[in-house]
């Protein structure tokens, strides 16, 4: 990694964790961050005991009293700065997420776009939040909603967006009068310190209190310090079903709120009436796009058996296409895994769906040479299987691709995508207006997102992000997501110089 853009996102220093960006601890536990791409140590961030974790609420709690009281529209103004500051930095904030977390340089990039245009559309939504009227049955009364700020929003992101899904929350957070507490992945800290130097800097700039957007770090037992705190009032956590299901539980337990947002098992129904060009580029990029670690990668092809060898031959030849190796080379189209944990899953589920009696189209395989030196380069491979295997129920964050057949009427087709634990992105790949709406009705997709003609990965900000059954439920990014952060409040006001009771009842004494 180049000294100047650690040095531009005030990382050329880093052997500390931040607190609040204003102020720093020193510790004696750290996590080194070293790169899948080469294995080479970028930086070490010190961890958060329990009670650095207690100094970072305490100094939230009273930013928030101070932040809920600036109106809304001026909290807008201070996001507004932020996203200015990310187009300063979208260069080497996108290097560093392509170098940390092994993404592709345009796909680090453009995750940097994305918390810019989170912060275009909290600035707008921060003269939006609205809320009603409602007639009521006494004379003389007006009835009304609004929202307020909830509070602390504690934020748990994972590696696979080390930066855009904290944005998601965050900037909607802020503009709604919250204040946030933020622990990114710990397979990727050196993006959370930037993100954080950067909004800090504006933050101190408008004299904004300390407090306002703060960062933990550390493992599962730092998450845990915030599920478990009655002070946040929200958790919005993003990873895998088996930590949401942990999550919600604690959370739940204590009655606080949770946004979840879990895991994926994302399908393509391909239909004889496919465009096969948009075929090749919705289902390759989904399946291989930041080498399968996308909650949104595709996973599985269903496709209708007139057309499926000329599938199964387009997708050989793409394949074959690939490049794979150093994810800042513009040329690559895939880069590596996370680490070598994430090596190991990709190898287990590979015997596993052999021992199913998958046939592997595109066989898959660990990377060796110099070039591949991390240990976390592996090939993208595709595997056709039937639809019942046990293997196709389960979610692997690495590029393996599972194609199957299905006959008659696409309610087989869907049938088929519907039946499994998750339900958050899906996609039909049809020029049939009939069988596209049929997919989109009550009784096609049960997913939080359907897509026509297009993959199911690369969501863009404006709409709800989110999906059904083990994904989770939560809505987070655009159109109404931001009641999330809010709580809702109904008044009633009574102009009138008497009080009468609501449903005709009398009270007289």
């Amino acid at each position: 990694m180049n000294s100047a853009v650690l040095k531009k996102l005030g990382l050329n220093k880093v052997n500390n964790g931040t607190s609040t960006g204003l102020k720093s601890w020193k510790g004696k536990n750290v996590i080194k961050s070293f790169s899948p791409v080469d294995g080479k140590l970028i930086g070490s961030v010190t961890t958060s005991s329990n009670a650095d974790y207690k100094k970072v609420v305490k100094t939230a709690e009273k930013a928030f009293k101070v932040w809920r009281e600036i109106p809304a529209p001026k909290r807008g103004e201070i996001v507004r700065q932020y996203g200015e500051a990310l187009r300063e930095n979208k260069d080497a904030l996108g290097k560093l997420v392509s170098y940390e977390m092994g993404k592709s340089l345009q796909e680090g990039w453009g995750e940097v776009q994305e918390m810019i245009d989170i912060c275009d559309f909290a600035v707008g939504l921060s003269r939006q939040l609205y809320g009603l009227t409602m007639h009521s049955e006494r004379p003389y009364h007006r009835m009304y909603e609004q929202w307020h700020p909830l509070g602390i929003v504690g934020i748990i992101s994972a590696f696979n967006f080390p930066v855009a899904v904290w944005a998601w929350n965050s900037m909607i957070a802020l503009v709604c009068g919250d204040v946030c507490i933020w622990k990114g992945s710990e397979k990727t800290p050196l993006c959370t310190v930037a993100c954080q130097n950067i909004l800090h800097s504006v933050l101190k700039a408008n004299k904004v209190p300390e407090g306002v957007s703060s960062i933990v770090t550390g493992d599962y037992t730092v998450g845990e310090y915030i599920t478990k705190d009655r002070n946040i009032a929200l958790v919005s956590a993003t990873g895998s079903t088996r930590m949401g299901k942990i999550v919600g539980a604690t959370v739940a337990e204590r009655l606080g709120k949770t946004l979840l947002e879990l895991g994926g098992n994302n399908a393509i129904i391909i239909t004889p009436n496919a465009d096969l060009n948009l075929v090749l580029t919705g289902a390759v990029f989904g399946a291989v796009g930041t080498c399968g670690q996308r909650c949104t990668s595709t996973r599985r092809l269903i496709i209708h058996e007139k057309v499926y060898d000329k599938v199964k031959n387009i997708l050989v030849k793409a394949y074959g296409q690939l490049k794979i190796g150093d994810p800042l080379n513009p040329k690559m189209h895939v880069g590596p895994l996370i680490d070598t944990a994430a090596v190991a899953a990709y190898n287990d589920t590979i015997a596993k769906a052999k021992e199913e009696g998958a046939n592997f189209i595109i066989e898959g395989k660990v990377l060796k040479g110099k070039k591949y030196s991390s240990g976390c380069y592996v090939k993208p491979c595709v595997a056709e299987v039937k639809p019942n295997f046990k293997i196709v129920q389960h979610e692997t964050f690495a590029p393996i691709l599972y194609i199957m057949k299905y006959k008659g009427s696409l309610n087989n087709a869907v049938k088929i995508q519907n039946n499994v634990p998750q339900g958050l992105s899906s996609a039909i790949m049809t020029t049939n207006m009939r069988e596209a709406e049929l997919f989109l009705s009550a009784a096609g997709s049960d997913c939080g997102i359907a897509n026509v003609n297009i993959g199911t990965s690369g969501a863009e900000i404006g709409g709800a992000f989110g999906g059904e059954k083990e994904t989770g439920g939560g809505r987070e990014s655009g159109s109404d997501s931001w009641k999330a952060y809010m709580r809702r409040q109904t008044n009633t006001i009574n102009y009138s110089k008497d009080l009468p009771l609501a449903q005709g009842i009398e009270f007289k004494l």
